[in-house]
């Protein structure tokens, strides 16, 4: 029951700039903006939405499970159709798709067409998760997918503060929650204009590649059977936890789970690849992720439920309140991209990330319906930043050990899983929220001497009831949160625990993995005629230590046929060719076997006496050199080389007044892109080193406290190194305070400032306690004039770091007074 699709494999992804991923990236994060947040502004709606439809609790946690399902089960569809088909298109689809769903969100009658409206989303929703991801995976190398990750998570954030608040004030206004789901189709055409502009990507398609659909169905049937069964297990109504009912619902789903597995380990191309999620990262990672996922989701969608429900707030304000949870994911999302980027560190990221995960589910635990609201929201920032550390580096963990044709399925499985424990977090913590409000409001009705109901889930519409019974209600809604985050602060202890364990392999600075062997017997089992089995066994039997390797290479396999040869070109860190660069070969046992030299446009070729594993170095004047792996077989071996500059740019900073040195000042050196090649901080000498520069044009840059900043152009020589100082002139801050002859301070009069020539260099205007503040003045004679009153003309003399001046206004004979100060 699978379609197979026959296609040629494309050539290997070369690197792309970094202006071209930002504008590739540009439509891509348009689209996941407009998907986001048309989800996030439902969040804040669902308690109307529910009320105004007469749902019911179960209803309200099935509202958001569905979505979450039909987006877990279509992740791993949409992760192997971009294996297969242009990922633009497909890019488009998902949005199309969310957009059709919305409409029919938007115009649902009764809860069942919400919940049908809810399938279509998350389908949508599940392409747009699988494919971004894919995409960047597929065009960055993992040590600089940080960065790129960072900006993702950024846009998710954004999104997902700015997505409740438009939630609620749409809910509040005269438009109705309706408009919640039509508002993202005009925002869904930008992003698809955006997507044809900006984002151009080849169509790569593997050979004889099928779509494994039983595997989709039974996984999730399997999924669905099990989540139904937990949404309705100990309801008034329905069946007990311990009943024959439910040994039929976890028979079944077991079953077909099973199934699903059996299925996946036979089929040809498995929706999810056993070889992958098995291996130890990526299974750890998914553990992680469906920890995170019934954390995440499951906990946070009640929120804007307690703030509604619970503390009576508007739709608006709660959505205003959810802000500190996604501040922090902002923060951390960003601010740990950027990190790893630069350090190429992931793990401690992730481990500080789940440990703040359980300790912020922990505080929320502790919450109830009368809880400081500034408690609530401290405690919610600290989920946030343990969300932003773990989510989006996860999927960087696992894509740094798949190749590039893989990345598709990985990235989808660990979406897949964090998604799947979403869904069972919602329908979980939904139903024991529900059960203990109706614990909790059994009680308060008891005390008020009223009969307690016999709804499962009860109704969330309390306009129509009396005051008592809402106040009962209300208090039972936040008395009952706290539960679901103490299972949440359990599913993040198994997180931290999964990721704790995860082996902290180097990100390398390659798109695709280094060509990797099976074994030297399994490559001699092969086909003898093919090209590759010579390069393979040789790569296996060369055994070189990878650590020893340099960074700089970034090995791509080649189409020509000739044997022995490994060629490439070489480059400086700004991509311009480097021509003279020594390239030497050596073989296992250190011995050169073959040298030669870049030409003009920096290429190079070099011939190697037999096929086997080999170390190529490479070296040139002013540049760091640096050295790779190769496996020369009957294919020749293409390796592009950058190499890094080994020069400095150095000098002294010193005030422009006295040429003292100075101390804490920040030196930058940047290329003619604007990327910062070096920085270095001052010592007591005032004495600076940038490291890393070769022979071109910089702008160096220097700035510090109280000092005007300054910026010059640099011409680096061919040697690498430069001897640069720099001079600083000295800013002063001008204030003081204007009073009238009674002592009262005299606001909003205008202050100006002229230089020796009557120019006016800067004006102020007092506050309402007089005070004026002029800043960024140069040393020397000013005058001040300040108006109000009649005006009043003052020499003053600028000297230091600060400069204090009042001014009395009062009403004189003369028009205008003259003084000296100094």
């Amino acid at each position: 029951m699978s379609n197979s699709v026959g296609a040629q494999t494309g050539p290997a992804p070369a690197p792309m700039t970094h202006r071209q991923v930002l504008e590739a990236m540009t439509g891509l994060l348009a689209a996941l903006f407009t998907a986001l947040l048309s989800t996030t502004i439902v969040s804040t709606a669902l308690p109307t939405i529910i009320g105004d439809l007469e749902g019911s609790q179960t209803a309200y946690a099935w509202v958001i499970t569905t979505a979450l399902l039909a987006n877990a089960a279509s992740t791993p569809i949409w992760g192997k159709f971009a294996d297969l088909f242009n990922k633009k298109l497909l890019v488009q689809s998902a949005i199309v798709i969310f957009v059709i769903g919305s409409v029919i969100a938007g115009f649902a009658s009764n809860v069942p067409i919400l919940l049908a409206a809810r399938v279509v989303q998350g389908i949508g929703m599940g392409g747009l998760t699988a494919l971004v991801v894919a995409i960047i995976g597929s065009i960055v190398s993992p040590r600089e997918r940080g960065r790129y990750s960072g900006y993702m998570g950024a846009v998710m954030a954004v999104s997902m503060s700015g997505g409740p608040i438009l939630g609620g004030v749409i809910v509040d206004s005269p438009l109705g929650w309706r408009w919640c789901f039509f508002v993202c189709v005009p925002l869904a055409v930008i992003a698809l204009v955006l997507l044809q502009r900006t984002l151009r990507l080849p169509t790569e398609r593997k050979e004889g590649v099928s779509i494994d659909w039983l595997g989709a169905a039974l996984l999730t049937a399997g999924v669905s059977v099990l989540l139904i069964w937990v949404s309705f297990a100990g309801k008034a109504n329905y069946y007990e936890w311990f009943s024959r009912e439910s040994a039929w619902y976890v028979g079944s789903g077991v079953l077909l789970l099973l199934a699903t597995v059996l299925v996946e380990s036979r089929a040809k191309s498995p929706i999810i690849p056993l070889s992958i999620v098995t291996e130890r990262t990526t299974g750890l990672a998914i553990i992680a992720s469906i920890a995170v996922g019934v954390g995440m989701f499951g906990s946070t969608t009640f929120l804007g439920q307690y703030f509604q429900t619970s503390r009576g707030y508007s739709p608006t304000m709660a959505g205003v309140l959810t802000i500190p949870l996604v501040l922090g994911m902002l923060v951390a999302s960003t601010g740990s991209g950027q990190l790893i980027t630069r350090f190429g560190k992931w793990k401690s990221f992730v481990v500080i990330g789940g440990g703040l995960l359980v300790v912020g589910f922990g505080l929320l635990s502790t919450i109830d319906h009368a809880t400081d609201l500034w408690l609530v929201g401290t405690y919610i920032a600290i989920v946030g930043l343990g969300v932003g550390m773990m989510m989006q580096n996860l999927v960087l963990a696992v894509q740094n050990t798949v190749s590039v044709h893989n990345i598709g399925a990985a990235s989808s499985s660990v979406a897949f899983f964090r998604t799947f424990g979403g869904a069972i977090g919602v329908s979980v913590l939904g139903s024991v929220l529900a059960t203990r409000v109706s614990e909790l409001s059994a009680k308060g009705f008891a005390e008020l001497g009223v009969p307690a109901g016999s709804s499962g889930g009860g109704s969330l519409n309390l306009h129509g009831l009396p005051a008592p019974i809402v106040t009962v209600v209300r208090a039972a809604y936040g008395d009952a949160t706290g539960r679901i985050f103490l299972i949440a602060a359990g599913a993040a202890v198994v997180a931290l625990l999964a990721v704790a364990v995860l082996p902290n392999r180097p990100l390398r600075t390659t798109i695709d993995l280094d060509p990797e062997p099976e074994t030297k017997d399994s490559a001699s089992q092969g086909d003898p005629t093919d090209p590759l089995d010579a390069e393979l066994a040789a790569f296996a039997d060369a055994g070189w230590d990878r650590e020893q390797m340099g960074e700089g290479a970034e090995p791509v396999l080649s189409e020509a046929t000739s044997g022995g040869l490994v060629d490439g070109s070489v480059r400086r860190e700004d991509g311009q060719e480097l021509a003279g660069a020594v390239l030497t070969l050596i073989d296992r046992g250190g011995r050169q076997v073959a040298r030669a030299s870049s030409d003009a446009d920096g290429g190079y070729a070099i011939n190697a006496p037999t096929a086997g594993g080999y170390v190529l170095i490479v070296s040139a004047s002013g540049h760091q050199p640096t050295a790779v792996e190769v496996s020369v077989g009957r294919r020749p071996q293409r390796v592009d080389l950058t190499l890094v500059g080994s020069g400095e740019v150095s000098g002294v900073v010193r005030t422009a007044d006295h040429g003292s040195p100075l101390p804490g000042a920040t030196v930058t050196v940047t290329d003619l892109r604007g990327e910062v090649i070096g920085a270095a901080v001052t010592g007591g000498d005032g004495t600076y080193a940038c490291h890393g520069v070769v022979s071109g044009v910089y702008t160096l840059v220097a700035a510090a406290e109280h000092m005007r900043p300054s910026a010059i152009t640099l011409s680096v020589p061919a040697s690498g190194v430069l001897r640069q100082d720099i001079e600083l002139s000295a800013t002063a801050v001008l204030t003081g305070s204007a009073h009238a002859d009674d002592g009262n301070p005299v606001p909003n009069a205008l202050v100006s400032v002229l230089d020796a020539a009557g120019a006016v260099t800067a004006t102020a205007r007092t506050d309402e306690n007089g005070r004026y503040v002029v800043a960024d003045l140069h040393e020397g004679q000013y005058t001040v004039i300040a108006r109000g009153y009649p005006p009043v003309r003052d020499q003053v003399t600028v000297s230091g770091p600060e400069v204090v001046h009042d001014v009395r206004l009062a009403y004189e004979p003369a028009a205008e007074t003259v003084r000296s100060r100094s």
